[in-house]
């Protein structure tokens, strides 16, 4: 707490000074605060085009087991090595190497050992040459396919939002005016409007819990099916030339 103590001689003329500070703050704060804004009306509008899946991407892993240690991840490290080279014969599918474990595995009445485990994913716009390596990866190459999915290219997205992105303005568009006539306002201008596009049709890896037939494979069967590209605008219609009452 703070407490001014002024002489009885000076107190009331401290009080007036302070009182007239007071009534000029707010005589200032009045002629600093802004002038209320026209009406505003918020729309929503969106757009959808359902395009056909153009990308690839499968994941696959190289399992060992052994009492070594050493003698599991080189029994991996072999057949991920085989997989690289096969992959050279098929440039339009990308392969990269990902997740490496390893780890002991001990049950009732056996002995322990160690499992070693290295997943490789592929990624491809070619359907034909990754169904192919697919295939002799798993013939071939002692691999085993853990999943497969599919989505749209970044080209094919974005080709799809700038469609999408002027049909949803236009909406948004449509959607003002009918919003400021139902209102009773003979007029409107855009204010701030956001266009926003949605990140579905990623696709993402699932392990599978079951091991796969090491016997000969059929051919890797492929249906890359849609993804849906939604645009979205929001923005304010900011509504102007009140429309007069009836009488």
């Amino acid at each position: 707490m703070i407490t001014i103590r002024w002489p009885n001689a000076s107190r009331s003329a401290a009080c007036l000074a302070l009182a007239g500070a007071i009534s000029l703050a707010v005589t200032l704060a009045s002629a600093q605060a802004p002038a209320p804004g026209p009406p505003t009306a918020t729309v929503t509008a969106s757009a959808t085009a359902t395009v056909p899946n153009d990308r690839m991407q499968a994941w696959l892993r190289a399992e060992g087991e052994n009492a070594s240690p050493a003698a599991a991840a080189s029994q991996v490290n072999a057949a991920v090595a085989k997989a690289i080279a096969m992959a050279k014969s098929y440039p339009s599918v990308k392969l990269a190497t990902a997740g490496y474990s390893t780890y002991q595995v001990g049950e009732q009445n056996k002995p322990q050992r160690w499992h070693v485990s290295q997943s490789i994913t592929l990624d491809a716009t070619d359907f034909t040459a990754a169904a192919t390596l697919i295939t002799k990866l798993q013939d071939e190459g002692g691999m085993l396919l853990s999943n497969m999915g599919f989505s749209l290219s970044d080209k094919a997205r974005h080709d799809a939002e700038d469609s999408v992105t002027q049909q949803a303005i236009k909406s948004w568009q449509e959607r003002a005016q009918r919003a400021a006539q139902g209102l009773g306002f003979g007029a409107w201008r855009t204010g701030r409007v956001t266009v926003q596009a949605n990140e579905g049709g990623r696709v993402y890896p699932v392990a599978r819990a079951q091991t796969m037939s090491m016997q000969q494979t059929a051919p890797v069967a492929m249906e890359a099916g849609t993804s849906d590209v939604t645009v979205t605008v929001t923005g304010d219609a900011l509504l102007e030339q009140p429309q007069p009452a009836a009488r």
